[in-house]
């Protein structure tokens, strides 16, 4: 179709038709050659025959890298989240741990001043007994 003497470059919009710069090359030799290729007749006109086995043996081992490659990068992600979710949860137990310390502390300052009361309540009964029983001498007389 071209003389080898006028090689011609083509720059085609790659990213527009979806195809690779491999594909673009491969879909013009088909268009170059002398060989008919109908479009009807049944593996040969589709996109499949297009490819050898051993290309997409090729593509395939691409896009599952691609795919291992995604997903590397969401475990990644998710592990990060874990981690930021471990470090809040964390802080909060913390937090916790800090308000249950000054409750209980809390605790054992108003127990200790229940025992206190108690003790002076105890000497204080004590003592209305003692006037009671001074009270009572006296009026006896």
């Amino acid at each position: 179709m071209f003389l080898a003497a006028e090689e011609v470059q083509v720059q085609l919009p790659v990213h527009e038709t979806g195809f690779t710069p491999e594909e673009v090359e491969e879909l013009l030799s088909f268009l170059e050659s002398d060989e008919p290729v109908s479009p009807n007749s049944g593996s040969e006109g589709s996109s499949r025959a297009l490819y050898s086995v051993d290309e997409r043996k090729k593509r395939r081992m691409v896009s599952n890298r691609e795919s291992a490659r995604r997903s590397r990068l969401r475990k990644k992600k998710h592990l990060e989240n874990l981690n930021d979710q471990v470090n809040l949860l964390n802080i909060e137990n913390q937090q916790l741990k800090n308000r249950l310390s000054l409750v209980i502390n809390q605790c054992h300052v108003a127990w200790r001043e229940n025992e206190q009361l108690r003790s002076e309540s105890v000497a204080l009964w004590a003592k209305l007994l003692d006037l009671y029983w001074t009270l009572a001498a006296i009026q006896s007389q």
